[in-house]
This record gives C-alpha cells, structure tokens and sequence, in this order.
C-alpha cells in the first residue's frame, strides 16, 4: 500500500538482481517502488496503479522499452507519466526516439550509479512539480 506523499516508481528492467538493487536504493531514499520484468508486466501495473515515475530499461525481452513507451502513451491514465530511459544502449536514434515519446531523460547506466540515479530521479521530481 503507498503511504501518503511518497513518490511511487516504476522499474521496468528484466535484469532482476540490478532492478532489486535500484528498488532497494530507490526506498532507501523514501520513494515506494514497484517493479516490472518485461514490457508487458509493466503496461499491465500502469493500467492498475498510480505512477508518478517510470524508470525504463530499452533492452527488454520481446518488446523493447521504445515499443513500451508507445504503448504507454496510449493508456489514458498513463500517458502523462514521466519516464526517465535507463540503459546500457547507447544509440542515437533511439535516444532520439525516446524523447519524441516524451522522456524526460536518457541516463547509459555506466554512468550513474545507484546513488547518482537517484539524485537525478529526484531532481527530475523537483522540475515537474
């Protein structure tokens, strides 16, 4: 059960020891977390749940993060829900993908680490307050 004024997120990354420790940094630092292990398990909490954030993976099995998003878009309870992309695939035309279906951000995983994602997570919170 989310307690009120906590930041709920969801983590959809098929990785489960790296989308465990995010989880665990993520309470750590008082926001409730939920997480998804594939495209599909994460479209199906957001048309059940209220997120306040998705941090996205675009490496999934079967539907990629982008194909995610698109069907994310199109949920009419989800389709404001910011989405900060998460990955270790850095290509162009997918960054560029992302943003046109409205990520706030594109963080390559090798760069941050947990700790980092979590101040950028939460500066992101701060700018669409």
């Amino acid at each position: 059960m989310r307690k009120k004024n906590k930041r709920e997120i969801l983590i959809v990354e098929d990785e489960k020891i790296l989308a465990e420790m995010y989880r665990d940094k993520f309470k750590a630092a008082d926001f409730h977390v939920t997480l998804a292990f594939s495209s599909e398990e994460g479209i199906e909490i957001l048309k059940k749940r209220k997120i306040d954030l998705v941090l996205l993976d675009i490496l999934l099995p079967r539907e990629n993060g982008i194909a995610f998003l698109k069907r994310m878009r199109q949920l009419k309870n989800a389709s404001k829900i910011p989405v900060v992309a998460f990955s270790n695939y850095d290509d162009p035309e997918t960054k560029k993908e992302a943003f046109e279906l409205g990520a706030k951000a594109y963080f390559i995983k090798t760069q941050f680490t947990p700790k980092q994602l979590v101040e950028e997570i939460k500066k992101i919170f701060q700018k669409i307050n």
